[in-house]
């Protein structure tokens, strides 16, 4: 990954996972976020329409950073890039698909959970991992664990993180962002409930600041 956009996430320390199910909600969610200063997103490939929103967004707001998730194959990989995103994040490692992204010059972020699955991530090049599922793996313990002897790597914890365990995972020096799955849920996005995803955003913005000033 680009070292300022590395320090761009950094910078901006949970990075939304989202799932759009219905394409007219795209531009509104973006629109919440990017005023809440949120400009890097992920739009996670588990819809069909997925890849049109990323367009979409893209088109309508170019000055956000869109990241596809859920990406399990190359041809993902290549239909993930053609339609606007800059990088791409997986749930797990699998060599053939980080390897084609490489090849191709594409930022990606392969999930781990493990110690072997750091070591086969770093050897093929790896070094800004994804800690999926984060609180089904042990959370912060295992995440402080894992960072013993890989120091050097740079991690993106996500699943089960929320504004409560959110600064445990902020504390770790390698941990770069954490994965914002509770921003905007399915549901939410389906019932077109823009005022409670605002207050979400908003406070996760607060929260983040408090954060930062500590």
């Amino acid at each position: 990954m680009d070292t300022t956009l590395l320090e761009q996430l950094r910078q901006q320390r949970v990075l939304p996972v989202i799932q759009i199910e219905q394409l007219e909600c795209a531009e509104p969610l973006a629109e919440i976020l990017l005023g809440h200063g949120f400009s890097i997103l992920e739009i996670t490939l588990r819809s069909d329409i997925s890849l049109a929103a990323i367009e979409r967004i893209k088109r309508r707001y170019p000055e956000c950073i869109l990241s596809a998730g859920t990406v399990l194959t190359p041809e993902q990989v290549d239909a993930a890039t053609q339609a606007g995103a800059e990088f791409v994040i997986s749930p797990g490692f699998n060599p053939v698909t980080f390897n084609h992204a490489s090849q191709t010059g594409v930022p990606m972020v392969p999930g781990i959970n493990s110690p072997s699955d750091i070591e086969q991530a770093m050897y093929h090049g790896g070094k800004v991992l994804k800690f999926f599922p984060a609180e089904a793996s042990g959370g912060v313990p295992m995440l402080k664990s894992l960072t013993g002897p890989y120091s050097d790597v740079q991690l993106i914890p996500t699943g089960g993180i929320n504004p409560d365990n959110l600064a445990h995972y902020l504390q770790i020096p390698q941990v770069v962002a954490c994965g914002g799955t509770w921003l905007a849920t399915v549901d939410e996005l389906n019932k077109r409930q823009w005022d409670s995803i605002e207050a979400k955003v908003r406070f996760a913005r607060d929260l983040i600041d408090k954060l930062t000033l500590r």
